[in-house]
């Protein structure tokens, strides 16, 4: 004898778990941590990709180009409007999406990157994921609008930017969370997640990608000679040890503290 629980379950199984996964092929148990409901937000279209377009998405784009160079600030552009693209394919995981999240961690990802002498964004201590997200929460909340949003929308703006490099992290934390670090991957492959060669030659056009293996080398080397401390025991290191002479982590990383250098 079938109970009310047991067809509820069974009805999810059938439907509201494959929609979840067709939805986000990364990893769809993080829809569960909750999320905005779809709003009617003003749009624009850049290199053909329908966007958001609010004040505070436009700031922060104004806000990237400030204080990026040409290569980054190409960076951020393309991992946005790939991202974009990618919702585009994708209805039920753009219903599940804040776009305006997504936009400003997506814009503002790597402002930790800032490679000018006496950056206002660029600690001496912190990784650059961090001073990024640092950064992108004091423009949060320094701006109109930005002012109402809640905390939880600030936190994930904050996650995304922190975890964007993090891919055995990232895919499992919150949507939004997910599908930024998701984009900012799509910068570093052919055309994925149902984007056409099409519409990636047309953002790749619009914001020509030159020389990107340089553009990563020359900044992890940046930070590697900048900030060592921050590069040890995570995914810079890795540059550090191949491209900086002198770079060593023996004796800063976590197991050197446990179990002495070696």
């Amino acid at each position: 004898m079938y109970t009310l629980k047991s067809i509820c379950l069974a009805i999810m199984a059938t439907t509201l778990v494959p929609l979840l996964t067709q939805a986000h092929p990364f990893h769809p148990e993080s829809f569960l941590a909750g999320h905005r409901p779809l709003q009617q937000l003003p749009r624009r279209t850049i290199a053909g990709i329908s966007v958001v377009d609010t004040p505070i998405v436009r700031a922060a784009q104004q806000f990237a180009r400030d204080n990026s160079d040409d290569g980054l600030y190409g960076h951020v552009m393309r991992s946005w409007v790939f991202g974009a693209a990618m919702l585009s394919h994708n209805a039920t995981l753009r219903n599940l999406i804040d776009e305006e999240v997504h936009a400003v961690a997506a814009l503002l990802h790597d402002l930790g990157l800032d490679q000018r002498p006496n950056s206002p964004i660029v600690s001496v201590d912190k990784r650059f994921e961090v001073d990024g997200a640092i950064a992108a929460r004091n423009f949060i909340r320094a701006h109109r609008d930005g002012r109402r949003w809640d905390e939880v929308r600030v936190q994930r703006v904050w996650d995304a930017i922190a975890l964007h490099a993090e891919l055995k992290i990232a895919p499992f934390k919150e949507v939004d969370v997910a599908t930024v670090s998701r984009s900012v991957r799509l910068d570093f492959s052919e055309p994925e997640e149902g984007i056409t060669q099409e519409e990636h030659d047309r953002v790749l056009k619009e914001f020509p990608n030159v020389n990107p293996k340089e553009r990563v080398k020359q900044g992890m080397s940046w930070l590697c000679r900048l900030k060592p401390d921050s590069t040890y025991d995570n995914w810079v290191q890795g540059y550090g040890e191949r491209l900086v002479e002198g770079y060593s982590p023996k004796g800063h990383r976590i197991v050197d503290g446990v179990l002495g250098p070696k």
